[in-house]
């Protein structure tokens, strides 16, 4: 993915953060309905250039979405195709590699709020190991090999009790979903997903207003420079006066009124 098409999946992606970031979010329900709409632009190229026509307005293109999948998918997943369909694609199959990457995001995610995501990088590198040492399976995982329930059926019988939820999860897309790459490829790139995702410095911010998206990408500035790569996980509390209060680990980052106060204090204080 390059040029516009890189801008566009940047931006889309730290919707999506935002959203998974906000309360309620099922984050693994809106994995799987992005995983369903990327079975879907695989499958029909008229809709992928429809969604990705430099020619169309934008707002044209998400009532598309609105016409085809509201109803259909939950809201949120409607919500992050309609952003996507609003941006520029160098190229229509770009559009499917952006919503598979996030798809992809939502699974880690749920994973990471369980607690689980070390177990699913875990998990994803065996499996992609054992079907590298296996023919026997790599035959069966073939994208040349038909019969994507058997796939599954197959990913699930020597994955489910052995592996956290969401390593079969995304096995299972790997196996059945590969487009055009071998499965170990695929699950080697989720393992490389998964360890981003892992390394990520999380930044609770408790603000007193929801953030603006001006407001949340100065603050995600500010934060790498110092901390490399960061995900926000923001709530909203009105007791809090004239700011934020950003936690870090065991550090305390306070941008309120009162921290201000109690730091001028302390200085005077000596």
């Amino acid at each position: 993915m390059r040029g516009i098409s890189q801008e566009s999946f940047a931006a889309g992606r730290e919707r999506l953060e935002t959203l998974l970031a906000s309360r309620g979010t099922d984050a693994g329900a809106l994995g799987d309905a992005l995983f369903a709409v990327t079975d879907v632009l695989t499958a029909n190229p008229a809709v992928r250039r429809a969604l990705t026509d430099p020619a169309r307005d934008g707002q044209a293109k998400a009532a598309l979405v609105d016409r085809l999948f509201a109803g259909r998918l939950p809201g949120d997943a409607v919500d992050v195709l309609g952003g996507a369909a609003r941006a520029r694609w160098s190229a229509a199959g770009d559009i499917t590699d952006a919503v598979e990457s996030y798809a992809v995001s939502c699974v880690l995610a749920a994973a990471d709020d369980a607690g689980r995501l070390d177990a699913v990088e875990d998990g994803l590198f065996r499996f992609a190991r054992t079907v590298e040492a296996d023919q026997g399976l790599r035959d069966a995982f073939s994208y040349r090999t038909a019969g994507a329930d058997r796939k599954a059926g197959l990913v699930r019988r020597l994955l489910e009790g052995r592996a956290a939820p969401e390593t079969v999860r995304l096995a299972v897309h790997a196996a059945t979903s590969p487009r055009g790459l071998r499965t170990e490829q695929v699950l080697e790139r989720l393992v490389q997903a998964a360890a981003e995702r892992r390394q990520q410095v999380v930044a609770h911010v408790v603000a007193a207003t929801p953030l603006t998206t001006e407001q949340r990408t100065r603050l995600e500035t500010a934060l790498r420079r110092r901390y490399g790569r960061v995900r926000l996980n923001v709530d909203v509390d009105p007791a809090v006066l004239g700011g934020m209060r950003v936690q870090i680990g065991s550090e305390l980052v306070d941008g309120t009124v009162v921290g201000r106060l109690e730091e001028a204090r302390r200085r005077l204080a000596g």
